[in-house]
């Protein structure tokens, strides 16, 4: 039976639960008893035929929403997924036992040239300009360094982009809302941030910035894209383990 602790994966721009892959396999072996919970953004995945709101704050109103206990939680949230955790554990402390960034940027810490890696912008360009089919390629290509030509996992994105398509109008909501964000405060859970060195979507110094800023824990995986999870999962799941057996046990 599983205990009352849970894991809350949170994703980023245009992505649903399923993008998580093989890394909800990796962190389940390591954590047997407790609980993964996925939900997705409004206008994403199964709520697709929603609106994406147009702040992080709204967004973490509507995944709170769908947890089923409000405590104990642990964050595991990835790039935009980032600054709703930083929200939720901000306006919500006691509902968040840790939180684990993964190539997150936000402002003021850094730049956004930095958050949004100025080499980045022709293939940005081109997701915005192509057709829905076209443009899970275009992400796949730019997210990963490992899977950027794997042509049978671009299907399955394709056929999920297909089934659950995300609108123009919450796509630009979740670009807005993103780049409105920052940070007012430090929140005072234990929280590790991992960047890759080699994410050519954020600049990983993004990251450091931010973990120098806050003086929390800080890991670098040197050949991961910006979709981390998805290019090394089984070590992600296993720095996850790692860097929570050290920290004091929440009662």
């Amino acid at each position: 039976m599983k205990n009352n602790k849970h894991f809350v994966l949170l994703r980023g721009l245009l992505r649903e639960a399923r993008h998580w892959g093989q890394f909800i396999k990796e962190l389940q072996e390591q954590f047997p008893d407790v609980d993964i919970l996925t939900p997705d953004i409004p206008g994403n995945g199964q709520l697709y035929h929603a609106v994406s709101p147009k702040t992080i704050a709204c967004m973490t109103d509507a995944l709170r929403q769908q947890a089923p206990t409000r405590s104990h939680l642990k964050l595991v949230a990835l790039s935009m997924g980032g600054m709703i955790a930083i929200d939720w554990m901000t306006r919500f402390p006691e509902e968040i036992d840790s939180v684990v960034l993964i190539n997150t940027s936000v402002r003021p810490i850094s730049p956004f040239y930095y958050r949004l890696r100025w080499t980045s912008y022709p293939q940005i360009l081109k997701i915005i300009s192509h057709s829905a089919s076209q443009r899970e390629l275009d992400i796949l290509a730019l997210t990963s360094n490992k899977h950027s030509h794997n042509s049978r996992l671009a299907s399955d994105w394709q056929q999920w982009q297909k089934g659950c398509p995300v609108s123009t109008r919450s796509a630009i909501n979740q670009l807005w809302a993103a780049a409105k964000f920052s940070i007012k405060v430090k929140p005072q859970q234990p929280i590790l941030i991992i960047t890759s060195q080699t994410d050519r979507l954020v600049h990983h110094c993004c990251g450091m910035n931010l973990a120098k800023a806050w003086q929390t824990d800080h890991v670098t995986h040197k050949t991961a894209g910006h979709d981390l999870p998805l290019d090394e999962p089984a070590w992600l799941a296993n720095i996850i383990k790692n860097w929570l057996m050290n920290q004091p046990v929440v009662c």
